[in-house]
């Protein structure tokens, strides 16, 4: 009983130091993971500690993008919190632009700190681009394609294309307006300038009043950027839109003179219309009256009113005057035929 105690102490103890090995194994394993990257940060200087690196990957962070920013931030003089940076990273943030923002600004003097910069890359915009181009202006064409049109108030077109060239202001950065308000801002200014112009000459030969006109108008307030300048790069004369309008116009009102003059000739027409039938009816009363003339004159002879005589008499009268009208219709007949040759023959003089 005594050996089979001592034996069991045994292969219990033994079984205990095999697992001590395998635990040391497994820890030395872990470590050689990440010796490297601690021998990095401690020949540079920075002071980050071997389980710290373990840290970081039980809580999902990448040691090497938290070493190589770090290192890069004590290599520049820039003194950088690993928690802050491990912080900026769960939030889904860029840790090496960020480093790299900082460490331009630091040389350009611009006064960038980390919280600021990780809060603008937070807010999706590029903080190294935006140190970048407030240390080397960059220039906006606007509008990008094509042209601006604006109308002088001569009624001539003009064509203008703007090169606007513009700063980041970093204290804007975040809630501050993009290039599109820039373009947008300056398109209108352009149009405006223009079209209080007397004439497209002025615009032709002073196109620096434009960029006068629109700098004063202070179009970066609220935006991200700072205007430095405003050129005018193209200016071209387009259609003559004044002409073209006023045209349009007297088409517009011929259009109405028409219709007017229409209107009157229909009604001219309906009016002789109205006329022809009341000719007609007179004519119609014209004859009814003429067919009581022979009762009268039977009648008369019936009651002895009208005699033989008189009754000859009357149709004298009658012949007389159809011979007469006769007489006359041909001699207006000479008299218009002798006009007719008197403009025959002054024709051919």
């Amino acid at each position: 009983m005594l050996a089979q105690g001592l034996f069991e102490d045994a292969g219990l103890g033994t079984w205990v130091l095999i697992g001590l090995l395998v635990l040391l194994v497994v820890l030395v394993l872990l470590l050689l993971k990440f010796i490297n990257l601690w021998i990095q940060a401690y020949m540079s200087g920075t002071k980050i500690g071997l389980f710290q690196l373990v840290g970081m990957s039980l809580r999902k962070v990448n040691p090497t993008v938290i070493v190589r920013s770090a290192i890069s931030a004590t290599q520049a003089g820039i003194p950088l919190n690993t928690r802050d940076l491990e912080a900026h990273y769960l939030a889904g943030g860029r840790i090496l632009n960020v480093v790299q923002a900082l460490i331009a600004a630091d040389r350009a003097n611009l006064g960038l700190d980390f919280r600021q910069a990780a809060a603008i890359d937070l807010a999706g915009r590029d903080v190294l681009e935006a140190v970048q181009t407030c240390v080397n202006p960059k220039v906006i064409d606007c509008p990008q394609n094509n042209k601006i049109a604006a109308m002088a108030k001569d009624g001539i077109q003009m064509l203008a294309k703007a090169r606007v060239t513009v700063r980041t202001n970093i204290s804007r950065l975040v809630g501050g307006a993009t290039e599109e308000t820039i373009i947008a801002r300056v398109g209108e200014g352009i149009v405006s300038t223009i079209g209080s112009s007397a004439s497209h000459k002025d615009v032709l030969e002073n196109p620096d009043r434009i960029s006068k006109g629109v700098l004063e108008k202070g179009l970066d307030a609220g935006t991200a950027f700072e205007i430095l300048s405003i050129d005018i790069a193209d200016v071209d004369i387009g259609d003559n839109i004044g002409a073209r309008l006023q045209a349009d116009q007297a088409e517009a009102d011929k259009r109405v003179a028409q219709a007017s003059a229409e209107g009157r000739r229909a009604m001219a027409v309906a009016e002789e219309q109205e006329n022809v039938a009341a000719i007609a009816a007179n004519r119609a009363k014209l004859v009814l009256a003429e067919a009581e003339v022979p009762k009268a004159m039977a009648d008369a002879f019936r009651s002895g009113n009208l005699g033989i005589l008189d009754y000859q008499r009357i149709k004298n009268i009658e012949s007389d005057t159809r011979m007469r009208t006769g007489i006359a219709a041909g001699e207006e007949a000479h008299l218009d035929s002798e006009e007719d040759k008197k403009k025959l023959r002054g024709q051919e003089d």
